[in-house]
């Protein structure tokens, strides 16, 4: 009887196994990266969340993206960097989000 009950018991967790090792639910952020390091935007839209670049590395950012003349940066309530800069002989407002992605107003 103990053995048939040992038996019964080591089949059942070998079965609920697999029921266990299941994948984690989808994230609502756009590939959920800490840092954008594939040099694109992954992310049409600033996306919110905690922003540990610091004000010159934010503008370093911005400008690596092909803007000039960045200015006006502040970080806002959802940790987005904001400002203004120039690209193509115009100036537009600029975000910088906690991921790397820089976006121009639309």
């Amino acid at each position: 009887m103990k053995k048939t009950l040992l038996l019964i018991l080591t089949a059942a967790s070998l079965a609920a196994g697999p029921a266990l090792a299941q994948n984690p639910p989808a994230t609502d952020r756009p590939n959920n990266n800490a840092v954008n390091s594939s040099g694109q935007n992954n992310s049409d839209k600033p996306v919110a969340g905690a922003n540990s670049f610091t004000e010159g590395q934010a503008k370093s950012k911005i400008e690596e993206a092909g803007y000039t003349n960045v200015t006006a940066l502040k970080k806002d309530d959802n940790g987005v960097w904001r400002g203004k800069a120039s690209k193509g002989g115009s100036t537009a407002d600029v975000s910088l989000d906690f991921q790397g992605n820089v976006n121009a107003a639309k």
